[in-house]
């Protein structure tokens, strides 16, 4: 309820006056039934501009950090996302990940919509880095149909560090720009006894389907790994 009353009254005309984003294939998405939405993930404002491309509502795999906010912008960040309904996300690993995906599953099984970054953080430097295999595992569980979308300049109008998308940003006509690719069948690989082979097999096709769509260079590392490693650099900062 909340969810959609933001995004139909609030949300969507701000955005749409202001930045005048472009979405390509925005059919390719289900009027009904469960699907997995799969992009990359360039700015916290993919947040903003993939849902408002969709008619539907979004349930997000969100990081769990934002709903433990103390301070009096994390309280509100936390009421957000508990108010659109967006599912906490836990990212050490082990039996909380699996719980977190549990929770994905039971929308997907529910009929609806789930968004999900395979990256499973934000791209610090613009490229796509290698998917682990969480939505691989909600593939196989629930056999939803998987719709791989590019965010296109999320990353411009809002870089790594600032608070929020400004339109400024925009030069030269320059728009952001939501890319929704076909569905992703993978009925086929259910069943097999090699699961995790067959997960990592899913997870690779998936992110080099949005790596078609947003034309950024692959990297064969996880972004998580790539930012640790560049945090222990004297001097650097992701």
């Amino acid at each position: 309820m909340v969810y959609m009353f933001l995004k139909d009254w609030v949300v969507t005309p701000i955005v749409n006056l202001v930045f005048r984003p472009k979405v390509v294939g925005a059919e390719n998405v289900p009027a009904s039934g469960p699907a997995i939405l799969a992009s990359n993930h360039l700015s916290a404002s993919d947040h903003i501009f993939m849902p408002i491309a969709v008619k539907r509502q979004i349930f997000f795999l969100a990081k769990s950090d934002y709903f433990v906010g103390k301070s009096l912008k994390g309280k509100v960040v936390a009421w957000f996302f508990r108010a659109i309904n967006q599912i906490p996300m836990d990212r050490s690993g082990g039996r909380k990940s699996a719980a977190s995906l549990s929770a994905g599953g039971r929308k997907l099984a529910e009929g609806e919509l789930l968004g999900i970054y395979p990256e499973g953080t934000r791209s610090h430097d613009g490229r796509l880095y290698r998917g682990k295999i969480g939505v691989a595992r909600l593939v196989l569980e629930t056999g939803a149909p998987v719709i791989p979308i590019a965010m296109v300049g999320t990353d411009v109008v809002q870089p790594l560090g600032t608070a929020f998308p400004a339109p400024w940003r925009q030069k030269n006509g320059f728009r952001v720009t939501t890319i929704f690719g076909e569905p992703m069948d993978f009925s086929h690989l259910r069943g097999r006894t090699d699961e995790r082979e067959a997960a990592r097999q899913i997870t690779d096709e998936i992110v080099h389907a949005i790596q078609r769509l947003s034309g950024q260079e692959y990297v064969e590392a996880y972004a998580a790994d790539v930012k640790r490693r560049l945090a222990k650099k004297p001097g650097r900062t992701t």
